[in-house]
């Protein structure tokens, strides 16, 4: 049975449009705003919602979401601090919501093997879903089985590198959505993605029917309209985190409902 994440992407697609999937971080530029630009996010197109909950050693972020998260760390937010601003959010918005972090932070949210603490909290929070990039599938399952126990939907990564052995791996530990990068490396900027990520989809569903999302790179309306000609989804993360720091809710705002017009296309 599918969660709200995966239910959400099934209802865009019955509308003949792929989903839009806008990152935030939690705190940047100080939480109140950052809850705000979440709402305009919400308000201005986005089907799902990821609230990033900043850490000091990013393995994925680029330098823009980077420097966002530093931002947050200095104002010296904590998971605790996150997790209250989602309660808030959730408690506003329709729309699903996911927390996107990294596994040490779950695993030490309150002292050592805390992940049942982390899911209880992401639950009681409102978020539907979890994506810790750095977790692989073949060591995921402690994670996903307190996960699912909780009701929260857990989505991991496949890469252009994987080969089709991990691919059924990551789609099979998926749910809610399996989330293809479409190049090798950090989130940011990229000038194309079909030639990477279109293929990545291809194989994906290859070896499952459940939704699969592109993000890393998709930063302007024409990223999006590309994707969206071959994914389920469109996540949107850098640009978003721009428009963030520039303008504020209005920036995002004014963004997102130009990605979401582009994910019609």
């Amino acid at each position: 049975m599918s969660g709200r994440v995966e239910q959400a992407i099934r209802a865009a697609n019955g509308d003949g449009r792929a989903a839009l999937i806008v990152y935030l971080p939690a705190g940047y530029p100080d939480m109140a705003t950052s809850q705000a630009c979440l709402e305009a996010a919400a308000e201005a197109g986005a089907d799902l919602l990821e609230v990033g909950f900043p850490y000091s050693d990013p393995v994925m972020d680029g330098p823009t979401i980077q420097a966002a998260s530093q931002v947050a760390l200095d104002g010296g937010y904590t998971p605790a601090d996150d997790l209250a601003m989602c309660a808030a959010l959730t408690g506003r918005v329709t729309v699903p919501a996911l927390v996107m972090t990294y596994y040490n932070l779950a695993w030490h949210y309150r002292g050592t093997n805390q992940l049942a603490a982390f899911a209880a909290a992401a639950v009681d929070a409102g978020l539907a879903g979890a994506i810790l990039p750095d977790l692989p599938p073949e060591e995921g399952a402690p994670w996903s089985a307190i996960a699912a126990g909780a009701g929260l939907e857990t989505v991991f990564l496949a890469a252009p590198s994987s080969t089709d052995e991990r691919l059924k791996a990551v789609a099979d530990a998926s749910t809610g959505f399996v989330y293809a990068t479409s190049l090798l490396g950090v989130t940011g900027e990229r000038h194309s993605l079909s030639a990477t990520a279109s293929p990545l989809v291809r194989r994906v569903r290859d070896v499952t029917d459940k939704p699969v999302c592109v993000g890393i790179g998709v930063t302007t309306p024409a990223h999006a309209a590309e994707v969206a000609a071959f994914a389920d989804g469109v996540i949107v993360g850098s640009a978003a985190v721009r428009a963030a720091g520039q303008g504020g809710p209005s920036a995002v705002a004014t963004l997102v409902r130009d990605l979401a017009a582009a994910c019609r296309h």
